[in-house]
């Protein structure tokens, strides 16, 4: 009785568990009712099982990756938005920002675990081998397919095993695009066999017919879901999801109507439960959340800065080139820098952002990173040049006479007499200036940079919350600004008694 009593309060405490750890991470009804939708990336032109295009509706998707990303968002108390992402581009995609997680037959591999945050793996395939039937008994593994022609899909887990036999024995890997005619030209005669996951295997075997499948595997492989690097707390909030529909069976029910379940794939998931159960993935979860993201913001955190100093260095040499042809131009030359000032003073930053990345990519293909320095710097230099030649004109006119009279240049009197003295007046605006810089560097988000405030909002809309991230966001503001207008001030003071 005692055993029968553990085992279900087993049962019923990791369901529980995580119901709990979900329903922490949305506290708040009007943060909840707040919450953007949960876009994930996949590619409808792979079809069924994974992600499937309705004939009658090309904008509804179906498969067994569509009802787990459905599990994901409901778990998360959001609601899914798929959004189409050629197959080779998921991960990138991911890295963009342009979907916050990318499920599409993606398979676990240490190259995408060193680079993004990756889910419990939800789905284990066997790599297989397709032969045609008169090669049932001559091509029964790799091994036998020595200097033969073997097909399969690229910047694949089968397409990496391919590579090393090559190394051993001779096989000769041939690379495709889809998944389709590595089979057709199984059956015409043009590669003698053919590895991929079962699934897809299967898959083709129903579609296409006129070849068989080995059944011993090469090899043994795993799905999973991609996040970025920076959203390992979104990817541990959806395995404990993940975690708690294996328990419950709803995994186990989707993979049946989809025809892809069998008693090793329920053995997988046994194995799964009982290494990490989901009360455990819930401690783990509330307890790393901030250092999880730690890192994350660091690294976003430099990039403002970097960005910052590069595109103030920029509105600086710009801005002082723009003052001094205001002050010292012809007609001509004053007359067009001050159509960019007031053009660039009277139009949005965010608006000249889109323009220099987006307007611009039909000549010119500028990188995000590059085109934020060379957007805020120009913005910004329209400021700095009306600093510098309000500076400028504030030299008293018979210092100016009088350095001329002594027989100086007009670049000497610039250089020796106005420059220093400018630069004096200027340096509390100057100063003013970065500091906005830094916080309007919040802006190139728009353009894929993902910089300290995107790093902030995306862990805010993870844990559905903006009191700690916010709080903490300020603090790296603070930290990074503060430093910068202590100096200036002590600057000032010096020069003043100088």
């Amino acid at each position: 009785m005692t055993t029968r009593l553990r085992g279900f309060a087993r049962r019923v405490a990791a369901p529980l568990a995580a119901t709990l750890v979900l329903a922490s991470c949305g506290r708040g009804g009007t943060e909840d009712a707040a919450k953007p939708p949960f876009r994930w990336g996949g590619d409808a032109e792979g079809g069924a099982p994974f992600v499937e295009a309705d004939l009658a509706d090309p904008a509804k998707v179906s498969g067994f990756d569509v009802e787990i990303a459905e599990m994901m968002a409901r778990g998360l108390g959001r609601d899914p938005r798929f959004v189409q992402v050629g197959w080779g581009s998921i991960p990138q995609s991911v890295e963009r920002g342009d979907v916050e997680v990318g499920m599409s037959g993606i398979e676990d591999s240490p190259a995408l675990r060193a680079r993004y945050a990756v889910s419990l793996p939800y789905f284990e395939f066997q790599e297989v081998l397709a032969v045609r039937p008169a090669d049932r008994d001559r091509f029964r593994t790799l091994a036998d397919l020595a200097g033969r022609r073997v097909a399969t899909l690229g910047a694949t887990m089968a397409y990496d095993i391919l590579l090393k036999e090559r190394a051993r024995t001779g096989l000769v890997p041939v690379s495709y695009d889809d998944d389709i005619h590595p089979y057709q030209d199984l059956v015409a005669g043009r590669v003698d066999a053919v590895l991929l996951d079962n699934v897809i295997a299967e898959r083709s075997l129903r579609r296409t017919g006129g070849f068989i499948i080995q059944p011993q595997p090469v090899a043994t492989g795993h799905y999973v879901a991609l996040f970025a690097r920076g959203d390992a707390a979104l990817r541990d909030s959806a395995d404990v999801v993940l975690r708690a529909r294996m328990q419950d069976g709803s995994l186990e029910q989707t993979f049946r109507r989809w025809g892809v379940w069998s008693d090793a794939q329920g053995e997988y998931f046994r194995r799964v439960l009982a290494q990490a159960p989901a009360a455990d993935a819930e401690a783990a979860t509330s307890d790393r959340m901030l250092r999880a993201y730690l890192p994350s913001l660091l690294r976003a955190a430099g990039v403002t800065l970097l960005l910052s100093l590069l595109a103030m260095a920029l509105a600086v040499s710009v801005g002082a080139a723009v003052a001094a042809g205001r002050v010292y131009g012809p007609p001509v030359v004053r007359a067009a820098l001050t159509v960019y000032v007031e053009v660039v003073r009277g139009t949005p930053v965010l608006l000249q952002l889109f323009v220099i990345y987006y307007g611009l990519s039909g000549f010119v293909r500028l990188p995000a990173f590059a085109a934020a320095v060379i957007g805020l710097g120009l913005n910004y230099a329209a400021y700095e040049s009306e600093i510098y030649r309000a500076a400028l004109m504030a030299i008293p006119r018979s210092q100016l006479e009088a350095a001329r009279t002594l027989g100086l240049s007009e670049g000497q009197v610039l250089r020796l007499v106005r420059g220093p003295q400018a630069l004096r007046l200027a340096l509390a605006p100057m100063t003013n200036d970065f500091v906005a810089l830094l916080k309007d560097s919040s802006l190139v988000s728009v353009i894929t940079v993902v910089e300290l405030t995107k790093q902030t909002a995306i862990w805010a809309t993870n844990v559905g919350s903006w009191l700690v991230p916010g709080i903490v966001c300020a603090l790296f503001y603070l930290a990074l600004s503060l430093p910068l207008s202590r100096f200036a001030r002590r600057l000032e003071r010096r020069w003043s008694h100088a």
